[in-house]
Formats: C-alpha cells, structure tokens, sequence
C-alpha cells in the first residue's frame, strides 16, 4: 500500500500497474480523533547506531557497462500507455529490502528470496507478483544482472523517474536458488499499530527516528488496494509524482476516521478523497516524530536529502558481503 511505513502491512507505494496518473494507482496543526488503535509510543529502545556498510557508502563497486541501456529497459516497462508502475516498483524495493535484521544479518534486498515460500506468501507482499512480472522480461534481456539487482534498481528508478532525487545504487547483489534464506514473515511495518511498533520494525533494521519519518515518505507514491492491502485510497493528489506533499497534508488536513466496514484508516474531513493509515497518523501524534514531519514539510529539499541518504541505505541492507565477493 505505499512504500513507507504500514499498509499491505507497509505502507509501502501499493499501486496497481494498469493504473495511470489520472485513475486509482497515489504549518497548522490537525485535529485527530482520539483513539486506542493509533497508539503513541511509550518507551522505546534507543535509537540504533546506523549500521556500517560498504554499499554503497565507501563501497568502490564497478559500474555496470550496460547501465544506460538497462535504465532505458526498465523504464519502457514501468511507465506505458496503460499506466505508470513506479509507485509498485517502489513497493517491491522497499519489501524486498525492509526484512533484513542488523542483529541477524538476515533478510534483506540480496538473494531475491520473494520469489519463495514463506516470503512470497506473506500478507504485507500481497500484489507484488504483478511488479515481479513485469520486470521479468528485463532478466531475460540482462542475464548477467540478477533479479535482486533488477528489483532495487527499478526501485531507485521509480523515485527518480517520479521527480524525486537521485539514489546512489551499487550493483552486486546475486539470486537465491531457494526458499532456505527468505525471512520469517511478520518482518515488514504493519499499518495498523503506532510509534512503538515503527519503532520497533525501523531499529532493527539500523534506523533512526530520522530515518523513519524519511522511509515514511515513501506514500508520496501509490495509492492502497482493498484486495491486498485492505485499504484504500492515495496519500496525495497526485500518487505517481514523488514530492512533499504527504508531510503537507500530514499536518494541514483534518484527518477524521473513516466510517466503513474496511479496517481503521483516516480521511481528509474536506473532501474525503485522501486517506492516511494509523502508522502515518502516528507521525503527528509522536513528539519526536512531528519537528521531523514539519521539517519535511516545509522543506522539500530537506526531505530528498534525507530520502536518499536513507532510500539508498534500505536498498542496501544484507548485501554487503555478496558485493565484497563480486568486487
């Protein structure tokens, strides 16, 4: 459901890639409904040294000769008369990379290891065969990359061709053979909880708090699908152009509950036509959450700064040792 932080279990960019631009695909102070379910952190652990990593900080890795031409490949796939897939592309990314465990050294973007059980199955990656599909083709045109490496770099794609800023990628990454390395299920924000749980998911992987709000902006992309996530509606006006907006609307909407059989997710009391999940609304209701989210807000190159430092490290993560071997 978008590519941050909740819905489809993240709420990462859930949106549909037949959908364009224009169909369903993405400092005042608001007035929330007070409710249990959108909770506030009581004490969290302290927050996690980010994790060293030679990728892509310090990382020498060689540059692939083909980048050009695969740039071109993938964009021909994602963005086409019948609608723009970067919003899913993100999604796929995010996932693909947000099981890794720093304390572990497990999951992560390296090994591809969605395209197995458990991981495939779990509920948070619910729609993503589509994404995994359409850039299957890309694998057969590029035998030499792997699907890990195709995967993050469509996700870096989807930023950039989006109007976002430039992430730094590092090729290197290699495909499991099997299931034996996928995560444990359960790893991936779920929209439902609150600071705590953001917290929670976010330092294990080496995050900040900075880093969670930056993550979070992922839902300037996409929109949420009942049929995967159980959500539904866009963060944004426009879910296909990567800006600042979720943080803007963030604070300047009235965000009130939505009144409908689906699970607890808010609506803009204006014009009902944008939604926000309780992991977003959480953003607002954590005071050291909100100084970020009205930073980003009012600073949109603040926010691409930090979005992609933290992009680039997520896209990363659990593929240091493959890329040593590769160098």
């Amino acid at each position: 459901a978008g590519a941050g932080a909740g819905a489809d279990a993240d709420s990462d960019t859930d949106t549909n890639a037949e959908t364009s631009a224009n169909t369903d695909s993405r400092a005042h102070t608001p007035v929330i409904p007070s409710t249990p379910s959108v909770s506030i952190s009581q004490p969290a652990p302290s927050q996690p040294p980010l994790p060293t990593m030679s990728c892509p900080f310090g990382f020498d890795a060689k540059p692939y000769a083909k980048e050009a031409e695969l740039r071109k490949a993938i964009k021909d796939v994602l963005i086409t008369e019948k609608g723009n897939a970067c919003p899913l592309a993100n999604r796929l990314a995010w996932h693909a990379s947000g099981t890794f465990c720093s304390k572990t050294k497990t999951g992560g973007s390296d090994g591809a290891t969605m395209r197995f059980k458990p991981e495939a199955t779990d509920g948070a990656n619910a729609g993503l065969n589509i994404m995994r599909d359409i850039v299957a083709p890309i694998k057969e045109k590029f035998p030499d990359l792997s699907l890990a490496d195709i995967w993050t770099y469509a996700g870096k794609m989807s930023v950039e061709e989006t109007g976002g800023p430039k992430i730094q990628f590092s090729f290197g990454r290699g495909d499991q053979p099997d299931g034996k390395k996928c995560p444990p299920n359960g790893r991936l924000p779920d929209a439902s909880q609150g600071a705590k749980h953001l917290r929670e998911v976010f330092y294990r992987m080496g995050f900040d708090d900075r880093g969670i709000v930056a993550l979070s902006g992922g839902h300037n992309l996409g929109v949420c699908h009942t049929d995967r996530s159980g959500y539904e509606g866009p963060w944004t006006s426009n879910p296909t152009v990567f800006d600042n907006e979720y943080y803007i609307n963030l604070l300047n909407k009235e965000w009130v509950e939505r009144k409908w059989e689906g699970p607890l997710q808010y609506q803009d009391k204006e014009t009902g036509k944008l939604m926000m999940l309780p992991t977003d609304i959480a953003l607002i209701k954590d005071e050291k959450f909100k100084p970020i989210v009205e930073e980003y807000a009012k600073d949109k190159e603040s926010f691409f700064k930090d979005f992609a430092k933290y992009f680039s490290q997520l896209l990363h993560l659990g593929c240091e040792e493959a890329m040593k071997a590769k160098k």
